[in-house]
């Protein structure tokens, strides 16, 4: 029987193999880590497979594989362990494993389609299968969903706020452009997420620029007493060749004497709050989340306090205030997280802001940590109480960071909002490899702050530009009078963090784009002609300058806000490492938003422009973007064959 069972395994291909890497110290000196790739038998990886690692010691750890099929179990004791892996439309798998001390244990695991009633198409970069499974998809880079369309019109409670593209605006008559920094990235992460599950996002989803600030800019750190410094550059428009495209970059300071994990820098007070409601009882939800803080904990300094509250319909305590060198007890609260019942979530933001005030640290880090899908559905539940409670907490000086999870009923509007007002950021976790870079990679600029209410005022010369379009940023925008009005909350950055912003500009002569408006009768008309020769006879002065961009911040212990500057010449020059790959994300996120300024923006063009800059990428961020746009279009491709 054995040898049937063996030679019919050989039959389907089915291979498990188990190896040793060369030591390599992970953590701490006496524990392990478990990684591993799940591909299906054609060489086809398996992202969101379920990967279950029990023994020798309860409880039991869960992983989900990532785009490229590779999942992560970090801070193991030395032993052995039975490895489970799983995924709808395949047969599971299991296998026992040894993990050494200060090793990372590596497998490889091969699943067998298993036989459910409906024809998929198997696809990767190597080979192409078609057999009965499910109705799903595998790509190298994510499961799709071919009726994905019909699934979520029927069962998409998904919530995104659509705001109205913003025009351009002549100079003449608005000279100046306000609006606060963002440093969130959710947007991205969740548009990768739709576009790997197969379909187009809805325009509500894409803000462009948070697909433009997922990624870090090779800019100039601030050298004085600052802890911000700005960075600009002026290209050619990739999508209208009458115009320019300006770049505004801005570099926040490293937190000083610190690195992710060390005793040096701020300490951290730390509450995760987390949604263990039912709606969370799906494995891209809670179990995702208990990985993300597994990750979290493993680089906190023994110094740190951390706390837990956990809220369903009601909320409470599940780990008092524990120091971040007692990581047993941090892992271990971790784990004992269960899903269940309906979501108060007012009461559980309420307990978590009354942890953090209880052990607050002056001048430390002092932040609630939220894992949710943002169903809030008991108690407080509208966005605008929500949003007013986050107000009045945020006083205490706790600041508050948004990790958003799942499908199907994620409500993007409310966690965007809760964020910006908590003077935090917010991310959506896509996956274990994204809450590797948001915690891990990125903990420092996630969690520590070195400049809040961060504004930025942009005034154009009316002798160089006759109109200007500040690209994303609509729930962003300020009014002038705003600027210097230090009552007015803002944007934070985090230490090493970096802004980018871009303006699409008309210079003066040019086209401006909308309907035309009747000359104003106060004040001297204003023809191009005239204001050409004006350049013309002023070239050596401020004529020559293009805009200046303003920025306001102040420091994390508050006080009055402080002022840099920043002056930018009217010369464009070839697009740059920064513009360029900058401007490629910016116009994928005009075509998925059908934008009406995308002018003869094309997917194919932005693609070979992003490759041409992808330069040092150390973690295959935008290798990443490539292979993203490559898959947008080819849905755009199909959208347009259906008449989409």
């Amino acid at each position: 029987m054995g040898a049937r069972v063996t030679t019919a395994k050989a039959v389907v291909g089915l291979l498990v193999c188990v190896g040793l890497l060369a030591a390599r110290p992970f953590a701490a000196q006496d524990s392990a880590a478990l990684s591993g790739t799940v591909k299906d038998s054609a060489g086809a990886v398996l992202p969101g497979a379920t990967v279950t690692v029990s023994g020798p010691r309860p409880p039991e750890r869960t992983a989900v594989t990532n785009e490229r099929g590779v999942f992560h179990v970090l801070g193991l004791q030395p032993g052995t362990y039975t490895v489970r892996v799983e995924l709808a439309g395949f047969k599971s798998e299991q296998t026992t494993v040894t993990v050494a001390s200060g090793h990372t244990t590596t497998i490889a695991v091969v699943l067998e389609v298993g036989a459910i009633a409906e024809t998929v198409t198997v696809t990767s970069g190597v080979s192409t299968l078609q057999m009965s499974t499910s109705s799903r998809a595998y790509t190298a880079s994510r499961v799709t969903r071919p009726r994905a369309r019909a699934e979520h019109a029927t069962f998409d409670r998904e919530a995104y706020r659509h705001l109205p593209e913003t025009g351009f605006h002549r100079v003449s008559t608005h000279p100046r452009s306000t609006f606060s920094t963002d440093v969130d990235t959710a947007s991205y992460a969740n548009v990768r997420r739709m576009l790997r599950e197969g379909r187009l996002p809805p325009e509500g989803a894409v803000r462009i620029e948070e697909l433009v600030n997922y990624f870090r800019f090779d800019y100039a750190p601030p050298t004085g007493d600052a802890p911000v410094a700005i960075s600009t550059e002026v290209g050619p428009c990739p999508w209208n060749d009458a115009h320019l495209l300006a770049l505004v970059g801005v570099r926040a300071a490293n937190q000083p004497g610190a690195r992710p994990g060390s005793q040096h820098g701020a300490m951290r007070n730390l509450v995760f709050l987390v949604d263990v409601s039912g709606s969370m009882n799906s494995p891209d939800k809670l179990p995702l989340v208990r990985q993300s803080l597994h990750l979290l904990t493993d680089r906190l300094a023994d110094t740190d306090r951390i706390a837990m509250v956990v809220y369903a319909g009601r909320s409470g305590l599940a780990l008092p205030t524990t120091a971040g060198a007692d990581k047993a007890a941090i892992h271990a609260a971790i784990d004992r997280l269960e899903a269940g019942g309906s979501t108060n979530g007012g009461e559980g933001i309420q307990l978590a802001y009354r942890v953090a005030r209880e052990q607050f640290v002056p001048g430390g880090v002092n932040r609630v940590v939220l894992a949710t899908d943002g169903d809030f559905n008991v108690g407080v539940t509208s966005e605008d109480q929500l949003v007013r409670l986050i107000e009045r907490e945020r006083r205490s000086g706790v600041f508050l960071s948004v990790l958003g999870v799942g499908t199907g009923n994620l409500q993007d509007s409310t966690m965007e909002a809760l964020a910006d007002k908590g003077n935090g950021n917010y991310a959506y976790l896509d996956s274990l490899e994204e809450a590797r870079k948001v915690l891990v990679r990125e903990m420092d600029a996630t969690l520590v702050t070195v400049a809040k209410d961060v504004k930025i005022q942009v005034e154009f010369n009316p002798r160089q530009v006759a109109a200007y379009r500040l690209v994303g940023y609509e729930n962003r925008r300020l009014d002038d009078e705003d600027f210097n009005d230090d009552a007015k909350d803002a944007g934070e950055l985090g230490a090493g963090h970096t802004v980018t912003a871009l303006y699409e500009i008309v210079p003066v002569g040019g086209h401006v784009p909308g309907r035309p408006v009747d000359p104003l009768k106060y004040q001297p008309a204003s023809s191009p002609a005239r204001e050409r020769r004006r350049v013309v006879a002023d070239a050596g002065g401020r004529d020559r300058e293009l805009m200046t961009v303003a920025l306001r911040y102040k420091r994390p212990a508050g006080g009055a806000s402080e002022r840099i500057e920043a002056v930018v010449g009217a010369d464009a020059v070839p697009l740059g490492a920064n513009l360029g790959f900058a401007s490629a994300v910016a116009e994928l996120g005009l075509l998925l938003t059908r934008s009406r300024h995308a002018g003869t923006a094309n997917i194919d063009r932005l693609i070979a422009r992003a490759q041409s800059f992808v330069g040092e990428d150390p973690h295959e961020d935008r290798a990443g973007f490539v292979a993203l746009a490559e898959r947008a279009a080819g849905l755009m491709r199909e959208a347009r064959a259906e008449g989409r």
